[in-house]
């Protein structure tokens, strides 16, 4: 379990309102839309997306935007529309993503192929982290959890997730078989603790924090849409997109309790404006 490399990437960005990500606890899912606010009020996030070079392989998680959203590189709103199958979508998250920022070709610049990749590790299913899944489609494997997949199967959620963007793409789903995190739910993806997905419900049903730990015990968390930044860990900011708010608080709790920790190398959100793309070695 030695030599881990995790690469941070900006794949692209998305923009907001604001109260989408750090809404609070009694925001609502319509004042998080956006829909009705100032246009000039909102706020565009980086895109994350991370590459682990483990001593057992490649794992990618989360893709970005594909290009298909901005075909030369620019904000395309005619793209986007299609590239997210929803006009009402559009509306709450627009995104861009510049020529070279998608995920494969950002890989290939280091040389590596989709095809290298032994697994896409998809947090949960929202469009700026499933959105991309065309761009590394040669992946050897991708892993969704069941909640997750169940979730997005949801009527009332038909909006929020297309399955277009998994077109084509057999998806992988697991069932938790571990006990780690605020919920007691988690995977050990390669049966060594190095790698465990750990359910961080609230934002969605099935989503996923990727802890990555050495031999020694020190570790990264990469927590997704657990918070939206560090601000929400330390002042326990929610977000306004939540399928259940309690857990949400109780999920951002443990976000908290694990990025102070002293064994806890870097604790990073997926749309954090003050995270540069970056590379960690544990």
């Amino acid at each position: 379990m030695s030599n881990i490399k995790i690469h941070v990437f900006h794949t692209g960005e998305v923009c907001v309102a604001p109260d989408l990500p750090f809404g609070g606890d009694d925001c609502s899912a319509i004042k998080a839309s956006g829909i009705f606010g100032k246009k000039e009020d909102r706020l565009w996030l980086p895109v994350s997306a991370y590459l682990i070079e483990h001593p057992k392989g490649r794992f990618l998680v989360d893709t970005g935007w594909a290009r298909d959203m901005s075909p030369e590189g620019e904000f395309d709103k005619k793209a986007q529309i299609k590239s997210l199958g929803s006009l009402v979508l559009y509306e709450v998250n627009q995104g861009r993503i510049g020529l070279g920022q998608c995920i494969d070709e950002q890989l290939l610049e280091m040389g590596i192929k989709d095809t290298d990749i032994d697994a896409v590790l998809l947090t949960h299913l929202d469009c700026d982290h499933a959105n991309g899944l065309k761009q590394v489609k040669g992946a050897k494997k991708f892993l969704v959890s069941a909640d997750e997949v169940k979730f997005a199967n949801r009527m009332t959620n038909r909006v929020r997730y297309y399955k277009g963007w998994w077109e084509g793409i057999d998806l992988t789903e697991f069932e938790w078989n571990d006990d780690q995190g605020p919920v007691g739910k988690s995977y050990d993806l390669l049966g060594d603790g190095s790698i465990e997905l750990i359910n961080i419900p609230g934002h969605a049903d099935g989503l996923f924090a990727v802890k990555v730990k050495n031999e020694e015990g020190k570790f990264v968390l990469l927590f997704s849409d657990g918070g939206y930044a560090r601000r929400s860990w330390e002042e326990q900011i929610t977000s306004g997109i939540a399928a259940d708010k309690q857990l949400q608080k109780q999920s951002l709790a443990w976000i908290r309790e694990q990025s102070l920790d002293s064994d806890c190398v870097e604790s990073l959100a997926n749309h954090d404006s003050g995270i540069e793309p970056h590379t960690i070695e544990l």
